[in-house]
């Protein structure tokens, strides 16, 4: 997470030397894969593999954690590219994924609000002449599949993106039916997803008893911005100990695509769609919220652009992903795509990140940041809200949570843990990363950095403009409607008010959608 930055020159040398002392599991599966003979000669164009986690931060042992113990995820990034400096277009699902999956982001087409285009009457269509990444791979003759959730914010027909049958959930979206891994061979090459609970492995019934070795939570260091409180304390911990199932399912992937027989053809990404749970992490635009791992491991071993135990410290956002898998199929990047392609040095590397922050469930909010690798820009549009107002986590009475606002309440919070829970938010923040990466003392006010501030705020400007940011204009009432219907009372921001006057049955009458089955659809059906 955070802590790489802090860590980033200590480890930098260290760790090429641990990630290949950790790299056993999975190198011993290359090696015996490579002595598999092959009835035919390889596909020509590599497969690739996506293992898409949720909730996740770079916690992991190749990226400085020690207290951790990820030795299939270390191997990975020894066989491969860590890169360090990886940020999402937003912090939270579907807004991240619908943008990672159009390489466009999702303000550009309106799909920025999370949990939007549930329902018919809030449909959002995509433009005719957008085609989503695996469109394009179908297009060139690949298989496609996602084992998962999509969790995207426009309305498709799945067939035209995954060959495989999927469950739909009336609030939740579409979620391809699980994919044997071990019968992948006669479909290479493949453009794949597998996703991954990641962070989210804590809502598991089983969680405690899937946990082998806890991780000591005497060791755990939490960042400054959050108490030394024993229920944060073990949030913390609960998600490292997330990260070590994670894991294991990382081994088993990897050792059932050598079981097919089709690892040898196969470029893997192994990356989250947004940061960890946790307070000013999730949901929020501080780096918490949207720094992800993301190591890439060519299998291949074709592709000089992703060498062995390197580490890559560009600046990378989650736009990247599909375009640079297109590019590593030899597919052609649609010029409407906003996403770079990492592995060209020819082209000119990213110099921002720009993340969006919108409505969350039921919590309306509008944010926008401007990254590099010095400085943090954020502005915030709505200063009459606090950060802290109601979101789905008060709803579920999430102990930290709680935890926080009971601390906040007693005044038992330092003046950095007080800034984010207090009433007042300023209109702009800078911060300046190299010196604080943390991003914990506002430069906005300061006149020495009125030069550094004015050249953020003018790329967000032109952004904005040449983009048409979408969440400029007012959410339409079907998207606003669905939400008062679920959460009710909760929805205590004033663009609820004119709704609950013109549908007064309306107001929590959909609560039922959040615990509804899914269905079964048969890929064979539009």
């Amino acid at each position: 997470m955070i802590f790489l930055r802090t860590l980033y020159s200590d480890w930098k040398a260290k760790n090429i030397k641990r990630v290949a002392c950790l790299s056993l599991p999975l190198l011993c599966l290359v090696n015996v894969s490579c002595k598999i003979k092959k009835e035919q000669e390889a596909p020509k164009k590599p497969n690739i593999l996506w293992i898409y986690l949720e909730d996740t931060a770079p916690l992991m042992g190749s990226y400085g954690t020690d207290i951790v113990s990820t030795p299939n995820i270390d191997s990975l990034a020894s066989i491969g590219t860590l890169y360090g400096n990886v940020y999402m277009p937003a912090p939270v699902c579907s807004a991240s994924r619908s943008s990672i999956i159009t390489g466009v982001m999702a303000t550009t087409f309106g799909a920025h609000n999370h949990h939007s285009s549930r329902t018919k009457e809030s449909a959002i269509e995509l433009p005719d002449s957008l085609k989503t990444i695996p469109e394009l791979f179908k297009e060139a003759g690949y298989f496609t599949f996602n084992n998962g959730k999509d969790d995207y914010n426009f309305v498709y027909d799945r067939t035209d993106l995954y060959t495989q049958d999927y469950r739909l959930h009336p609030l939740y979206g579409k979620s391809g039916v699980q994919l044997d891994l071990t019968t992948l061979s006669d479909k290479q090459p493949f453009f794949g997803q597998i996703q991954l609970y990641g962070g989210k492995e804590i809502f598991n019934s089983k969680f405690k008893d899937n946990v082998k070795n806890p991780v000591d939570r005497s060791k755990v260091k939490l960042p400054p911005y959050l108490p030394n409180h024993p229920a944060i304390v073990e949030e913390y911990a609960n998600h490292l100990d997330a990260i070590q199932i994670t894991d294991e399912k990382v081994g088993d992937i990897i050792g059932k695509l050598r079981e097919s027989g089709v690892l040898e053809n196969t470029i893997v990404f192994f990356f989250s769609d947004h940061g960890m749970r946790i307070t000013r992490n999730k949901q929020f635009l501080y780096d918490g919220g949207l720094h992800v791992p993301l190591i890439i491991a060519d299998f291949t071993k074709n592709e000089e652009s992703i060498p062995s135990g390197n580490i890559n410290d560009k600046l990378v956002s989650g736009l990247d992903l599909g375009t640079s898998s297109l590019a590593l199929a030899d597919i052609s990047i649609p010029a409407y795509m906003e996403g770079k392609n990492i592995f060209d040095d020819t082209e000119e590397e990213r110099k921002y990140v720009i993340s969006i922050r919108d409505r969350c469930d039921f919590t309306i909010d509008r944010i926008r940041s401007v990254r590099s690798k010095d400085f943090k820009y954020i502005r915030n549009f709505l200063t009459d809200r606090p950060y802290t107002q109601p979101t789905y986590m008060d709803v579920d009475s999430v102990e930290f949570v709680q935890v926080m606002r009971k601390l906040h309440a007693d005044k038992k919070l330092d003046s950095i843990q007080e800034r984010f829970m207090s009433n007042e938010r300023p209109a702009e923040e800078l911060y300046d990363l190299r010196n604080d990466p943390f991003e914990l003392n506002n430069l906005a006010n300061d006149p020495d950095y009125s030069t550094t501030l004015k050249e953020y705020a003018n790329v967000l400007d032109e952004w904005i403009k040449e983009t048409d940011d979408k969440g400029q204009y007012p959410e339409n009432e079907e998207g606003l409607k669905l939400m008062l219907g679920i959460w009710g009372e909760h929805c205590v921001n004033p663009e609820y008010d004119p709704l609950r006057e013109k549908y007064p049955d309306l107001e929590g009458s959909l609560w039922n959608l959040k615990s509804a089955s899914s269905e079964l659809v048969e890929s064979n059906l539009k």
